[in-house]
């Protein structure tokens, strides 16, 4: 099976203030998402020399807020792999015991947990792939 580590996901309180911080250890910003529907922003900050996203680290900014940040330990958010064939993968983690956290039903995206609780996202490379079942049906399994 084919994987491609994408990056690391961190949760900030101030954006400007965390992104200034990381462009202090030399990081530049990448490129940004603003959703309006899901009142986020996300800023991919590498380093010049690793521009392609190979190092990316994505600060995510809830506009409403995270009011347990820093106390609650959720700044750090997922790991994400590209992966070949996500149904493939996401069968296979099932059979040796992983549970599928956040299935995926949209044939692009699901999240599982690692032992030590790590949420790991996947994401199917290319296109998504037809929806297709059991995965379209399947609930959430705890958080991700």
């Amino acid at each position: 099976m084919k994987i491609e580590y994408l990056h690391t996901m961190v949760r900030v309180l101030d954006l400007e203030k965390s992104k200034a911080f990381y462009e202090l250890l030399g990081l530049k910003e990448r490129r940004r998402i603003e959703n309006d529907k899901g009142r986020f922003t996300l800023v991919f900050m590498c380093p010049p020399e690793q521009d392609d996203g190979t190092a990316d680290v994505e600060l995510t900014w809830n506009w409403d807020g995270d009011s347990g940040l820093p106390s609650d330990s959720r700044h750090f958010g997922h790991l994400a792999y590209r992966v070949e064939n996500i149904y493939e993968t996401c069968q296979h983690l099932m059979d040796n015991g992983v549970t599928i956290n956040r299935p995926p039903r949209d044939g692009h995206m699901a999240f599982v947990r690692s032992p030590d609780n790590i949420s790991i996202e996947l994401l199917q490379m290319g296109e998504p792939l037809p929806i297709q079942e059991p995965w379209s049906s399947m609930e959430n399994t705890g958080s991700w």
